[in-house]
């Protein structure tokens, strides 16, 4: 395994559908109205821990294991639109038995917007 490194960028672009929003309300038990009802669009407004699975996804291509996460929500993400989500690895630290590593990570849609931005922080596992 090649072990995280200082400035290492990983990026993920996705939509999210409305089966998933539906499947993550159910999930999650968050079937609040604004999820499950479309706007003048017919667009559902995606979760904001739903948006947030994707620096999950980058930490498990990663081998992280999370620690903790810290996302600020700052624009609704919607069905249907990409949203781009980057996280940069800013801090790496060798430890007996594996790398404690702290990440950045924002999120755009498809006007370049800022939707989320976060930090997190966990390890990888040297095998």
């Amino acid at each position: 395994m090649t072990p995280p490194e200082e400035g290492d960028t990983r990026t993920f672009e996705r939509a999210f559908t409305p089966e998933e929003v539906r499947a993550f309300a159910a999930l999650s038990g968050d079937d609040q109205p604004r999820h499950l009802e479309p706007d003048a669009e017919g667009r559902l407004l995606v979760h904001g821990l739903l948006t947030a699975t994707m620096p999950t996804k980058l930490g498990g291509d990663l081998n992280v294991l999370g620690r903790s996460m810290t996302f600020d929500f700052l624009k609704p993400v919607y069905t249907g639109e990409t949203v781009t989500c980057e996280m940069t690895i800013d801090a790496v630290a060798e430890r007996e038995r594996s790398y404690d590593l702290t990440a950045s990570v924002t999120c755009e849609n498809e006007a370049g917007e800022t939707v989320l931005t976060g930090t997190v922080e966990g390890l990888v596992r040297k095998e």
